[in-house]
């Protein structure tokens, strides 16, 4: 196991290549490390601002090689990272954060909602179904109208279908690929929030203020942070993200996602054990953002402060929208990141802007 904290001239490996491991992989090399990639695309984001890039699968057992020959430690910038890679980057003797635990969890949506209830963080009903039957029998049980996902993978909208009646439980099942699936209780939310939270390997934590979203078609479309939000919210989004920290042992950034009830209390939605799409706003209105903390952590260095200098707007920029860049560059309070990607897909992030407001 590496000698922590890592000096400066150590090397980071990061499991993925696109926009957050290019972001990480520019947070790393401010603090004076070195990155290596391990993604499948010769020409990712990452790969191209990484002082090494490996290509090969995840689970490629000779690139894992490679990796843990060049790197100290290793993190991820997606949670769909391989059980079976992470192990054999610890039988080489490297150690990966955040650990397999904060992975296991986040994989499967069924072992994520038991964990956030055991730690006190209140969620949707749920219920788990692993066959056609089991589906319509667990809509009927639970009421409909519900949200049938499936329990592994599946982001921004994707591998999801709502059920409005129990009979169509079973057609939504084969629809999503006839895999075991959690149907979820709908929430009746004012807003949904987030909020980024780091711990680090002496088990400090560091949170930033909530953060409220809006998402379009299941993909997020823009974030303002800090949120306009009482003390009362704030605690209980604190107080949850403490427990999700202690209670997965966690190093490094995690974010959280909230829906905030028309009662003003909290459920949790999701989790998502990595830098975050909502966190984004942190680049350029604190004063260390999501993704330096983040390397803080996994590196063993103290955390930094999480205050707030500007109030953010956060907009995603999808498809052919960063065409406008050069307009963009001409507003004094924007601030403009690209991710250089290639190809400009409908609803592709290609990069976000950070509006900054007085606080």
């Amino acid at each position: 196991m590496p000698k922590l904290p890592l000096p400066p001239g150590s090397t980071l490996g990061i499991l993925g290549g696109g926009q957050l491991g290019r972001m990480l992989a520019l947070a790393a090399a401010r603090l004076g490390f070195d990155v290596a990639v391990l993604e499948r695309d010769a020409d990712s984001p990452a790969g191209r601002v990484a002082a090494h890039t490996i290509v090969g699968a995840y689970d490629d057992p000779a690139a894992l090689e490679q990796l843990a020959a060049l790197a100290q430690v290793v993190t991820f910038e997606f949670e769909n990272v391989p059980a079976a890679s992470v192990a054999k980057l610890e039988a080489l003797g490297i150690e990966v954060a955040p650990g397999p635990e904060a992975l296991a969890v986040a994989q499967d949506r069924i072992a994520e909602k038991q964990f956030l209830n055991a730690s006190g963080a209140p969620t949707v009903a749920f219920s788990s179904a692993d066959s056609a039957e089991e589906a319509v029998a667990a809509a009927t049980e639970m009421g409909c109208p519900v949200l049938m996902k499936t329990r592994r993978e599946g982001y921004d909208g994707k591998g999801q279908r709502w059920v409005e009646h129990a009979p169509d439980a079973a057609a939504a099942f084969k629809a999503l690929g006839g895999a075991p699936v959690i149907l979820e209780a709908p929430a009746d939310f004012v807003r949904e929030l987030s909020i980024i939270a780091a711990r680090g390997r002496d088990g400090a934590t560091a949170i930033y203020p909530l953060a409220e979203n809006h998402h379009e078609g299941g993909i997020l479309r823009r974030s303002l942070a800090p949120a306009q939000v009482g003390e009362d919210l704030a605690f209980q989004a604190e107080k949850i993200a403490a427990r999700v920290l202690k209670g997965l042992n966690y190093v490094g950034v995690v974010g959280i996602e909230l829906f905030e009830l028309k009662d003003g209390t909290l459920l949790v939605n999701e989790i998502a054990p990595r830098v975050h799409n909502t966190g984004h706003w942190t680049m350029d209105g604190c004063e260390v953002d999501q993704f330096e903390q983040h390397i803080r952590a996994v590196a063993g260095w103290p955390l930094g402060p999480t205050a707030p200098h500007h109030r953010v707007e956060m907009l995603n920029l999808l498809g052919d929208e960063a065409e406008a860049w050069a307009k963009l560059a001409h507003e004094p309070e924007t601030r403009i990141h690209l991710y250089g990607k290639r190809d400009p897909k409908p609803g592709r992030k290609m990069g976000h802007v950070n509006k900054l407001k007085a606080l």
